[in-house]
C-alpha cells in the first residue's frame, strides 16, 4: 500500500508540473468576505462533497512518515478530484477556506519525528481540525506535509478576517499575514516573488501577470465606491485571470455566509451551496454533488448520497483524462476506496 501511494502522488506530479496554473484571491469590504480560486487543469471531472465531524480518520500511509491519526471536529465541503479525503480545496462550517496552486520552488521538510500528510489530505486535515488560520499556521509543530514530486502551496482565510499564503521552502513553512501580506492574492509564484515583480512593473510572466492583475482588481474594490455584489465582483476577477477552456472551475467562497458559488467551463451556468443546509452529524449520511450537472441556481437539495462506487469511477475518469498519468487499475482502485476506511468514532 505504501508503495502505491507512493506512486500515485510521484505519477501525479509529472503532469501538473507542465499545466497547472490556478489563481486565488481574499476580498474583503465593509465586513463582508469572499474567497476566489479559478482551478487550470486538464480535466474538469469533480464532485463537491460533505465531510462530517466526529469522522476517525488516518493519512495516507506514506514511506517517510508516520501514520497520524484523528477525528474530524468540523464538517466541511470540498471540491474534490481524485477522490473523497483528497480535496483540492473546501470550507469548513467555521468559515475556513483552504487551496492550493502549483509551486515548483516548493521544498517539503525532512523526515523527522512529526507524522506526515500528503499535500491533498493537508487540506482535508485542516477543515477537519481547524476554524482559523492562525491554528492551521500552528499545525505545523505536530504535523509534517510531504511530497515525492507535487509541490504546492496554499492561501488560507478564515471567518475572522483572517489570510495568510503558506510556502515550503527549503524546507520550511513560509508564511506572510498581516503587514507581510500586502495583497492577499496567489497565483503560480512565490509570494515574494509576486510582490517584487508588481513592485517593479515586470511583466510577461503567466503567473505574475495574473498575480497583477489580480492585485490590481482587488485594490480598485476596495477602493472605489462601487454598489457591485463582493461575489459578483469576485466572478470579474476570475474571469479576468482566467486561461480560457483550461480554467475548468471558477469557485467564489462567500465565508461571511457560508455560501459557494462556482461554475464550470463544461457547465458555466452559475451554482449555489448553501453549506449550513446540510447536516454535518456523523451518524448523518455525507453528500455529494457531480461538478457538471446541468443544475443552475441554488443546488443544495440537489446533492445526493455519497456513493463509494460513484467516487470510484470518478477517479479513474479524472486520471483516465488527464493526460500524461499512467496509473495502474491497482492503484485507482486503492485510491477510491480509500474513503470507505473513514468510519465515525
Amino acid at each position: 500500500m505504501k508503495k502505491l501511494f507512493g506512486l500515485f502522488v510521484l505519477l501525479i506530479s509529472f503532469s501538473i508540473k507542465e499545466v497547472s496554473a490556478c489563481t486565488t484571491f481574499f476580498l474583503e469590504k465593509n465586513g463582508q468576505m469572499a474567497f476566489g480560486k479559478n482551478y487550470d487543469w486538464m480535466t474538469g471531472t469533480g464532485s463537491v462533497n460533505t465531510n462530517l465531524r466526529g469522522l476517525a480518520k488516518s493519512s495516507l500511509p506514506l514511506e517517510n512518515g508516520n501514520v497520524l491519526k484523528w477525528v474530524s471536529k468540523y464538517g466541511s465541503t470540498t471540491f474534490n478530484q481524485y477522490g473523497k479525503e483528497f480535496p483540492n480545496g473546501g470550507m469548513n462550517e467555521k468559515g475556513l477556506v483552504v487551496e492550493l496552486m502549483w509551486l515548483s520552488e516548493s521544498k517539503y521538510p525532512a523526515k523527522d519525528n512529526r507524522p506526515a500528510l500528503s499535500v491533498l489530505q493537508w487540506i482535508q486535515y485542516q477543515l477537519d481540525n481547524n476554524a482559523t488560520v492562525d491554528e492551521v499556521v500552528a499545525t505545523d509543530r505536530a504535523i509534517r506535509i510531504t511530497s515525492t514530486g507535487t509541490p504546492q502551496h496554499y492561501l488560507v482565510a478564515d471567518s475572522k478576517g483572517g489570510v495568510a499564503t503558506i510556502e515550503f521552502l527549503g524546507g520550511k513553512m513560509i508564511v506572510h499575514r498581516n503587514d507581510k501580506l500586502p495583497y492577499p492574492a496567489l497565483a503560480n509564484s512565490t509570494y515574494d516573488e509576486s510582490i517584487n515583480a508588481l513592485k517593479n512593473k515586470r511583466s510577461g510572466d503567466n503567473s505574475l501577470d495574473r498575480f497583477s492583475n489580480a492585485c490590481s482588481m482587488l485594490k480598485q474594490y476596495k477602493q472605489a465606491k462601487t454598489t457591485k455584489p463582493l461575489v459578483d465582483y469576485s466572478f470579474d476577477i476570475l474571469n479576468k485571470v482566467a486561461q480560457g477552456g483550461f480554467t475548468k472551475w471558477s469557485i467564489v467562497y462567500d465565508i461571511t455566509n457560508k455560501k459557494i458559488f462556482f461554475k464550470t467551463s463544461n457547465r458555466p451556468q452559475q451554482k449555489m451551496i448553501v453549506t449550513n443546509g446540510f447536516d454535518y452529524a456523523c451518524f448523518s449520511h455525507p453528500k455529494s454533488y457531480n461538478l457538471n450537472g446541468d443544475d443552475k441556481g441554488d443546488i443544495t437539495r440537489r446533492f445526493v448520497v455519497f456513493d463509494y462506487e460513484e467516487n470510484k469511477k470518478m477517479v479513474k475518469k479524472a486520471f483516465k483524462e488527464s493526460e500524461g498519468i499512467n496509473i495502474k487499475e491497482e492503484l485507482q482502485n486503492a485510491v477510491g476506496e480509500f474513503a470507505e476506511r473513514v468510519k465515525c468514532s
